[in-house]
């Protein structure tokens, strides 16, 4: 009898149950989770045994572990080995595909943002497109990492994209080459006096190019640059740290951006660690409604300082830091939501957005089309986290980007870069500030120093 007691111990503990188990734990809720295990076994051996169709396991344990993390909210997904591979090469600037930014909403691929100089981008496809078939197929069905996986493939195939698109009353299709993705996140120019910054990507190479691109226009334009208009529209997010690189890149001192997790006690502020690229000179923030995370923590941060005038159309409101955990060798990854995020004055955007200082349109004759239609963004999202609480006491204190030389066909060579600008309407709005703010500044560092 003794002998049998003991096996049963020790049958328990190989089992991995806890057998010193606190009194005060909920014994309930064991319970009722060890049952829903229980169905899910349950449903796995019925599949394995009566599913028509032979089935792989190991699709059937993925699909499962997807599905369970795609119900929490839009941008928790699991990666397995391959695609965390990608998803590792893509953060270091150079990956393949179609060269666009999506998310799911209501069965079908949403484009948050085609990437500057890229196939999708080329072809014409947009922020706010829906993608409702690949290669004919439908993608209602489909997870988002299926879709993505039908996406990608060997640079130089074909793949046809079929759109619906609000203000077109058919959908139709994009024939789109697939190629070798190379992000080059930071494109600059001199625009007369004002250096001109686009930020595409915060990926590993966005405060080496920011730098980069600073130290060129200072040295192009001279003492007399007035300012810099850093150009965020349409840019999706990407490095958490890069953001803050960014923000710091401008900013003197005080925090950047402060995380919070489930745990009260779970946070993370992060600061400036001082030193202005221009010397405090003026700066214009471009945002849109493509302005995702990353660049709107950019934003958010600037605005609050009052460091920069943000100008545009309200940004996407992605409030939410994903972290990707390892999930051991072979095994891929999981890309959790852990945090929100909040700017240095307490705010939390989470399905809410960066509002601009000053509101500008994109003038496009499509706008006219518009006015009626939802605004795409986080808060349209199926699934997505709730606004958070908002606590100031912790405080610290559609568009069209502008052509580039590489974009222009060959009757348009000879158009400069101020051409270029008078296309592009909320650039030229900044521009044209610019210069006002740059008066001003002027006149108030010279009386400074006659003081």
């Amino acid at each position: 009898m003794k002998k049998r007691i003991l096996a049963s111990i020790c049958l328990a503990a190989l089992a991995g149950i806890i057998v010193m188990t606190p009194v005060s734990e909920p014994l309930a809720d064991r319970s009722e989770t060890y049952r829903q295990l229980n169905l899910f076994s349950d449903v796995f051996t019925r599949i394995r045994s009566n599913y028509v169709e032979e089935v792989d396991d190991a699709e059937m344990i993925e699909a499962a572990i997807n599905g369970m993390l795609t119900s929490l909210d839009p941008h928790s997904s699991f990666l397995n080995a391959e695609r965390f591979e990608d998803m590792q090469v893509q953060t270091k600037g150079e990956f393949g595909g179609l060269g666009i930014e999506v998310t799911m909403e209501n069965g079908l691929v949403k484009v948050i943002s085609p990437i500057d100089d890229t196939p999708a981008e080329r072809a014409g496809v947009e922020a706010g497109d829906f993608i409702t078939a690949l290669d004919g197929e439908p993608v209602m069905g489909l997870t988002l990492s299926d879709a993505v996986d039908i996406m990608r493939g060997e640079p130089g195939t074909k793949l046809t994209v079929t759109i619906a698109r609000r203000g077109e009353r058919a959908q139709f299709d994009i024939d789109i080459i697939r190629d070798i993705i190379k992000i080059q996140s930071i494109r600059s120019r001199a625009e007369g006096k004002t250096g001109y910054v686009r930020i595409t990507t915060f990926n590993e190479q966005a405060e080496p190019g920011l730098k980069k691109a600073i130290a060129e226009l200072t040295e192009e334009i001279g003492p007399e640059m007035n300012g810099v208009v850093l150009d965020l529209r349409s840019n999706p997010g990407g490095l958490l740290d890069q953001a803050v690189a960014v923000s710091d890149a401008f900013l003197d001192r005080g925090e950047v951006v402060q995380t919070r997790g489930r745990d009260p006690q779970d946070v993370q502020r992060y600061h400036a660690r001082g030193g202005d690229l221009i010397g405090g000179k003026p700066l214009i923030v471009l945002i849109n409604g493509g302005s995702a995370s990353a660049s709107e923590i950019v934003a958010g941060a600037l605005q609050d300082y009052k460091r920069a005038i943000i100008v545009g159309t309200k940004s996407f409101g992605k409030g939410s830091v994903q972290t990707i955990i390892p999930l051991g060798r072979d095994n891929g990854a999981m890309r959790l939501t852990t945090a929100r995020y909040y700017t240095p004055s307490g705010r939390s955007i989470q399905a809410e957005g960066i509002e601009p200082d000053l509101l500008v349109e994109q003038a496009k004759i499509e706008k006219l089309n518009t006015d009626d239609r939802p605004r795409r963004s986080e808060a349209t999202l199926r699934g997505h986290l709730e606004q958070g609480e908002q606590d100031a006491e912790d405080a610290a204190a559609e568009d069209e980007l502008p052509l580039t030389e590489a974009d222009l066909p060959e009757d348009e060579e000879d158009k400069t870069s101020t051409d270029r600008a008078a296309e592009d309407y909320q650039l030229a709005y900044a521009l044209d500030l610019m210069k006002g703010l740059a008066l001003v500044y002027n006149r108030t560092t010279s009386a400074a120093s006659l003081q």
